[in-house]
């Protein structure tokens, strides 16, 4: 992954001050033109389109629950930052299906009266100020587990919305843990990262390591900045955690992996670090 995005310089620098000097000659309309890239898209008219700029992301932990108990005070949180995007993991609602009928990830479940009701529920929440700016874009899982949601402001429209990946199919990744939103300057990445579990036998370990490789994957062909938020799972440096010791060796009922690479708190064994730092540095 090409480090797209530069370092902002500090007030009074050299190179603050060489782009400023740029900028001086000429305030009128083609001076500015040039200035803002004119005739690479926009709006027709030389300025460029408008883009997400400030980003919100929360771990809901049940996005019902919360609307039920604390959607008052997150509703203040929005209204005061005022997000471009809101991205959301946790959201534990069930995708649309009956029992044993195939689901649709991007719509919330109301075959059932408790289903319909909580579908009530979480569109009264997103008629009011100040969700009603926002459109919603879901990826959910089969039941109360998992999923993701994207909250974009109405007046960006992202080039296309996909929940997989590979980005070229419309199929969503398992439990709803992906939502990939491409905008004209970058991509933004929304995941609910799988978590490690403690044991090998329970396969978790394979689920992590199979899901690590693919996000590895993944950033090695994206072709434009990326933003990546969400609950990642992971803690990648000791800073990142209270205390490194305890967490390294944590145990769950005196069980210790066969490989000690995969020994500690999940989230913070020297596997999934490691594994962790080969994504952050491509």
């Amino acid at each position: 992954m090409k480090r797209f995005f530069q370092p902002v310089p500090k007030d009074g620098s050299p190179s603050k001050k060489r782009h400023a000097a740029a900028a001086e000659p000429g305030d009128g309309p083609a001076s500015a033109g040039a200035a803002t890239g004119a005739g690479a898209g926009g709006d027709g008219e030389g300025r460029p389109a408008e883009e997400p700029r400030k980003l919100l992301t929360w771990n809901a932990n049940s996005l019902l629950l919360r609307m039920k108990s604390d959607w008052p005070a997150f509703s203040q949180l929005v209204a005061r930052l005022d997000p471009d995007v809101i991205c959301v993991q946790e959201v534990r609602m069930p995708a649309a299906g009956s029992k044993g009928a195939p689901k649709n990830p991007s719509e919330l479940k109301d075959d059932t009266s408790s289903s319909r009701d909580e579908k009530q529920v979480v569109l009264r929440a997103l008629s009011t100020s100040p969700f009603k700016d926002y459109r919603v874009w879901w990826s959910l899982s089969d039941s109360k587990y998992a999923g993701t949601a994207m909250f974009i402001k109405k007046k960006f429209e992202p080039k296309k919305v996909s929940f997989n990946l590979d980005r070229t199919s419309s199929k969503h990744e398992t439990d709803g843990r992906v939502i990939i939103a491409e905008f004209e300057s970058f991509l933004l990445l929304n995941t609910y990262a799988p978590n490690n579990g403690w044991k090998e036998e329970e396969n978790s370990f394979q689920r992590r390591r199979k899901w690590d490789k693919r996000m590895l994957e993944f950033v090695q062909h994206v072709d434009k900045p990326l933003i990546w938020c969400g609950d990642l799972n992971v803690s990648h440096e000791e800073i990142d955690v209270s205390h490194p010791d305890f967490f390294s060796s944590a145990k769950l009922n005196g069980y210790t992996p066969p490989n000690q690479e995969d020994c500690g708190q999940p989230g913070f064994t020297p596997a999934e670090r490691r594994r962790f730092g080969n994504i952050l540095f491509q």
